[in-house]
């Protein structure tokens, strides 16, 4: 975009990456990132987070559109004195402030390490499964979340059901275009190589449960992987 002299401004959905992975607002060239509660900070659902650019600023000075929920003006005044323009969620507030205690303490740095490690340990065990791994380019796939790609044939939500039904364990579901087809797991927030590796056992017996075409030793190839460093 800044090669081709482009006044596009530059927008990331960085809903589950931020607190997860490295996120580098400035040095990126970023003007818009928009990201949640729910995800690497590890809270409930409730707040959204916007950071923005001047470049960006200026764009919303200029925009002629009617709007109010992408019009940053009412929060920039009330925010410059510490307040905030609606009903805060102040028990989400402060569940925030031990949130970024706790990545803090870790060290930002040693997150990143660790949510990289176990992407690479689930990606590990999804393949020795035999199982496919939703990803445009191989090789780049996210420390946050693994979406499996199901079989020819087997239905991604009847996967979840038996997962959910057998052994109490729920995995996400495929949205839109890849609407059960596949199934994600989850690997961010407070979350560590035992809750990992039992995740990946619910996993293979879900598949067995739900007579799903899969090798065994996928939990094996996983520790095996954090085992190595």
């Amino acid at each position: 975009m800044d090669g081709a002299g482009h006044p596009a401004l530059l927008m990331v959905d960085s809903i589950s990456g931020l607190g997860s992975l490295d996120l580098q607002f400035d040095a990126w060239g970023i003007d818009v990132c928009v990201s949640g509660s729910q995800k690497g900070l590890m809270l409930p659902p409730g707040l959204s987070f916007n950071a923005v650019s001047e470049r960006a600023l200026e764009a919303n000075e200029r925009a002629g559109l009617q709007r109010s929920y992408w019009d940053w003006r009412d929060m920039l005044g009330p925010n410059a004195s510490g307040y905030f323009p609606y009903t805060p969620g102040t028990n989400l507030l402060f569940g925030l402030i031990e949130a970024i205690a706790m990545l803090e303490e870790e060290g930002l740095e040693a997150v990143f390490a660790r949510h990289a490690r176990h992407g690479a340990a689930t990606r590990a065990a999804i393949r020795a499964m035999g199982l496919d791994i939703l990803c445009a380019q191989q090789g780049q796939e996210s420390g946050v979340l693994t979406a499996v790609v199901m079989p020819e044939g087997h239905s991604a939500d009847a996967f979840r059901k038996a997962a959910l039904d057998a052994f109490d364990i729920s995995f996400g579901n495929g949205l839109s275009k890849v609407a059960d087809r596949v199934f994600r797991i989850g690997h961010l927030g407070d979350f560590n190589d035992l809750m990992l590796t039992a995740t990946l056992a619910g996993v293979e017996m879900s598949l067995a449960r739900a007579a799903v075409p899969h090798s065994p030793g996928g939990v094996q190839a996983a520790m095996e992987r954090l085992t190595s460093g």
